[in-house]
């Protein structure tokens, strides 16, 4: 069943999440108050939900996290009818169902009327994950989840995630909020407490898949 919440409100900013589709994936959705801009960031089911929780605001951008298919159900319809340019990274874009307008790098800033998302690249979970940091809110895509990191084919893969958590995610203030593409929020240094007694103990070489950071 979908579910749609509020996230944070006040005079700059309206931040929504809705759970939709049959994996629970979280979309995002970003509006400044003071100009009516929005962005969405993933779009994995249920179009009609997501525009009108869209409606009466000025959708510039589909963002995606990441190319897999519980985040992209949607994506073709929403192109179609919203007209805006979808966001992605190059090494994520030949597993979208739509052309990807604009291929998104490392330390890029995308406009959200008065506000701005900064481009972080995460790769390990897919080679295009990126995250999204707009203040004090992380919108994580599948990267990280309260109590672990996201899921891998390969050690490689887990390996590399994990230096992306460490080097991109864990040296962002403590207060951040975590918002992870399904389940609910996380603080930060909640997690850094977990992750960095993760990292102090001795694993199998081979580790991989859905890993938690009690393993």
């Amino acid at each position: 069943m979908s579910k749609v919440a509020t996230i944070a409100e006040n005079e700059s900013l309206l931040l929504t999440r809705l759970e939709l589709g049959p994996y629970g994936t979280n979309a995002y959705i970003v509006v400044c108050r003071q100009t009516g801009e929005s962005v969405l960031v993933d779009a994995p089911a249920e179009a009609a939900l997501i525009q009108e929780q869209l409606r009466g605001t000025n959708p510039k951008y589909i963002l995606m996290t990441h190319g897999h298919f519980d985040h992209t159900g949607a994506l073709a319809a929403l192109k179609r009818s919203l007209a805006v340019p979808v966001a992605a990274h190059i090494a994520d874009s030949a597993a979208l169902p739509v052309k990807v307008d604009l291929h998104l790098q490392d330390g890029a800033v995308i406009p959200c009327g008065k506000l701005t998302l900064a481009v972080m690249h995460t790769p390990g979970h897919t080679a295009g994950s990126i995250c999204f940091r707009m203040g004090a809110y992380l919108l994580a895509g599948d990267t990280i989840f309260p109590g672990g990191p996201g899921r891998t084919e390969s050690a490689a893969d887990f390996k590399q995630l994990l230096q992306s958590i460490a080097q991109k995610i864990m040296t962002l203030p403590g207060e951040t909020v975590i918002l992870p593409g399904h389940g609910p929020s996380a603080v930060l240094k909640e997690e850094k407490a977990l992750f960095d007694r993760f990292m102090s103990r001795p694993h199998k070489t081979d580790l991989c898949g859905s890993v938690t950071w009690l393993d």
